[in-house]
């Protein structure tokens, strides 16, 4: 004969790696925003570039930035082709190897 199943008990582990989860992924964006040095720009101005660029839906725009992105957490170096600048933030930033060193351990407090 088979258990019964305990669907309270079921929902609190779905609940808690759901939480989990959710941490992780805040996590990992604050780290990126570290690592891309976005982290030196005014919260307000940020939050604007974020979303300008999620309003915009051209492919090819949005190509190119997946591109760059792969290549930044390949860590090679960014591609500056003259031919894919269009737009006002479409400019090339300087690649993260360029950046200078943290002069500490990141603490997470902002």
């Amino acid at each position: 004969m088979r258990k019964p199943r305990n669907y309270d008990e079921d929902l609190k582990a779905l609940t808690a790696k759901a939480r989990q989860l959710k941490a992780r992924k805040q996590s990992q964006l604050g780290e990126l925003v570290e690592a891309t040095g976005a982290d030196v720009m005014p919260i307000e101005e940020l939050a604007g570039a974020l979303l300008s660029i999620a309003a915009i839906t051209d492919p090819t725009r949005r190509e190119a930035w997946r591109k760059r992105g792969a290549a930044f957490f390949s860590g090679e170096r960014a591609e500056h082709t003259s031919g894919q600048r269009t737009g006002d933030n479409a400019q090339p930033a300087a690649p993260h190897d360029q950046r200078p060193p943290s002069s500490g351990p990141a603490t997470g407090a902002a």
